[in-house]
């Protein structure tokens, strides 16, 4: 056991408040591996933010619709935080009416509900829509572009810039990449309420009159398909990210620059299956409580402990039943500070080898005791006070 002690407090001392996971990598695949015929790509896990796949995931390209991916993402997170509600209604200004492309022909001063503004963008991709949306939560289209590119900054979307919120027009200064599509989209399905939308295949608004048909085939092809958007203009060409959940595991396969739609669908449908053949996702954390930790000369005789980082790592199947192993002293001294870093769970495969180390912390405060506590201390020990 002094091996532990001395253990932890070198990794204290190394680490200091330190809590990502140092978890199994897995090493992306590239063309050689998987043929996708698209000149973009990407394949990401979605709860690891994994790429599994990549084939020029960093080249700058027009994102074409793809991009009302970040714009629907303004809208679910202004949603979601109350500045607006899906029962709002929308007043349609003259400019957005005169939006065409995939639109829903929207008249000067018709009114809708914010829930029809973003079923149409998420579903036909509504160009008209989606400019009555970005006026509506910003005043003007371009102050919404301000938020874009802020939220892009946010999302670390290092290779991403935004001059509209359609993808309509062909601008130089309007691009992405495949992989920060990924990012953003990732971000996107992180909201469950956007899936009540993406995940339509056919609907209709002002009361029945006008059909709505999704855009993105894969959702009445692809089992399990949750989305997401797909894109064309000619500088573009065809362009997807697709998301699918099936037993607990989301994927999102990002293609960008394909020839024909269905080339862009087989290699979307290729990526996730490649996904859903191969992987699974590894919980990082047991089942059963963490044990609390004694303290030492501390005003609390104890305190729990709380893990760091994520809770689970992409595995390839067939290492997803892992056997755990807890690395902690046996006490520590006082005084802690929450976050402090204490120990650590090692995760190990079925065959022993290593697949994380998860930080355990302090999950709060215990100050060291002053002198009268440790008299009072004292007092009980030795007299039963």
């Amino acid at each position: 056991m002094k091996k532990a002690v001395v253990f932890i407090l070198v990794f204290g001392i190394i680490c200091g408040l330190f809590s990502s996971v140092h978890a199994y990598a897995l090493k992306p695949l590239t063309d050689r591996e998987l043929q996708i015929t698209a000149p973009s790509a990407v394949l990401m896990e979605k709860e690891t933010g994994q790429i599994i796949y990549k084939k020029n995931a960093d080249e700058r390209r027009p994102p074409a619709s793809i991009t009302k991916i970040m714009t629907m993402l303004l809208i679910v997170e202004d949603i979601e935080s109350g500045k607006i509600s899906l029962t709002d209604t929308v007043t349609v200004s003259k400019r957005a009416a005169s939006f065409g492309g995939s639109c829903v022909y929207l008249e000067e001063g018709e009114r809708m509900s914010v829930e029809d503004m973003l079923k149409c963008i998420a579903v036909v991709s509504a160009n008209d829509c989606a400019v009555a949306m970005a006026e509506h939560l910003s005043g003007t289209e371009q102050a919404f572009v301000e938020r874009m590119n802020t939220r892009a900054e946010e999302l670390q979307l290092n290779d991403t810039r935004f001059t509209n919120c359609t993808g309509l027009f062909d601008d130089k200064e309007h691009y992405t990449t495949a992989y920060d599509v990924a990012l953003m989209s990732r971000e996107l399905i992180s909201h469950d309420l956007i899936k009540n939308y993406t995940t339509i295949w056919m609907d209709s608004i002002r009361d029945g009159e006008f059909e709505l048909s999704n855009t993105n085939k894969l959702v009445s092809r692809y089992e399990g398909c949750t989305g997401l958007k797909t894109g064309y203009t000619s500088s573009a060409k065809y362009c997807l990210s697709a998301t699918a959940e099936r037993d607990g595991i989301e994927f999102i396969a990002v293609i960008m620059g394909s020839k024909d739609s269905e080339l862009r669908n087989s290699d979307a449908a290729a990526l996730l299956n490649f996904g859903f053949a191969n992987f699974a996702l590894c919980p990082l954390r047991m089942e059963e409580p963490l044990p609390t930790l004694p303290v030492e000369m501390g005003k609390s005789s104890s305190l729990s402990l709380k893990y760091a980082g994520g809770e689970y790592a992409l595995v390839p199947k067939g290492k997803a039943n892992p056997q755990y192993e807890l690395c902690l002293p046996k006490s520590v001294k006082a005084p802690v500070t929450e976050g402090q870093i204490l120990g650590e769970l090692l995760v190990k495969t079925e065959d022993g080898g290593e697949l994380a180390r998860i930080p355990l912390m302090a999950d709060k405060d215990v100050p060291k005791l002053g002198f009268f506590g440790i008299f009072g201390m004292l007092g009980k020990s030795l007299f039963g006070l």
